[in-house]
């Protein structure tokens, strides 16, 4: 049988399925810190679109899917984003095994949709261009969407998000699954960023690129880089395009 924590499943037209093999691990990298005059943050890759979060309000866990075994040794979650649907953001499981009672779980409306019971009372929906505060964070939804018209089945426009949370002025994007789009190239003041690469499924290294030359975080990871075919990116060359826009950062996404 097919354990599909260990593949990316993308829903495609006419409700096909892509299956993309690809092992989820916990990674091996140590994680990042960054300090700010809102305190201390570590970022800590999982894998492909997760990581963890440690920040001065709690622990955040973003897009947490593979076994929860994989989370082990990670502050529990105080807070857990959810960007979409796809199978390698969102899994019922994984978010059931690392909720504890206290956790809060952010996510747009279609996975809210989706859940269901106690998870789904606990849950709350956020729309593109809503915004939520928790514990005095401030969460923004950003639109994450294709808008090449051959890849629009794959993130349709209005239905997922991205993220902007602000600690007190530092202030962090979760791109999500999107392509190069004009509310990301119009955000400011963004502190750090997570900006995703893959094709056919959001954009080129070039594009991605392209847009943090322009909306200039200071730290930028390039993440969610494994494509079908050959549309795999390469980081290194992404941050030889991004030059000195932005700090590359490299965590260890792949192992």
């Amino acid at each position: 049988m097919l354990d599909r924590r260990n593949f990316l499943i993308r829903a495609g037209a006419a409700g096909s399925v892509t299956v993309l093999p690809f092992q989820l691990h916990a990674a091996a990298h140590g994680g990042d810190s960054f300090s700010s005059a809102a305190g201390d943050f570590t970022v800590h890759p999982i894998s492909h679109a997760s990581f963890v979060m440690n920040t001065p309000v709690g622990t955040i866990y973003v897009d947490p899917v593979g076994d929860p075994s994989m989370y082990e040794g990670h502050a529990d979650a105080d807070l857990i984003l959810v960007t979409h649907e796809h199978g390698d953001h969102f899994n019922a499981d994984t978010l059931g095994a690392l909720m504890g009672d206290s956790t809060a779980l952010i996510t747009n409306p279609a996975v809210h949709g989706k859940l269901t019971g106690d998870m789904q009372s606990r849950a709350i929906a956020v729309a593109n261009g809503d915004s939520h505060d928790w514990m005095g964070l401030s969460i923004d939804a950003i639109p994450a969407y294709n808008i090449t018209p051959e890849r629009a089945n794959f993130h349709p426009q209005g239905r997922d998000n991205g993220y902007v949370l602000d600690f007190g002025g530092f202030r962090v994007y979760v791109s999500g699954d999107t392509e190069d789009i004009p509310e990301m190239r119009a955000l400011e003041g963004i502190d750090l960023a997570f900006v995703c690469m893959n094709l056919p499924f959001t954009m080129s290294a070039e594009a991605a690129a392209s847009a943090v030359a322009e909306f200039k975080p200071r730290y930028v990871y390039p993440y969610h880089y494994r494509g079908r075919d050959n549309g795999t990116q390469d980081p290194q060359e992404f941050a030889d395009m991004v030059g000195a826009a932005s700090e590359v950062k490299f965590g260890g996404w792949y192992g």
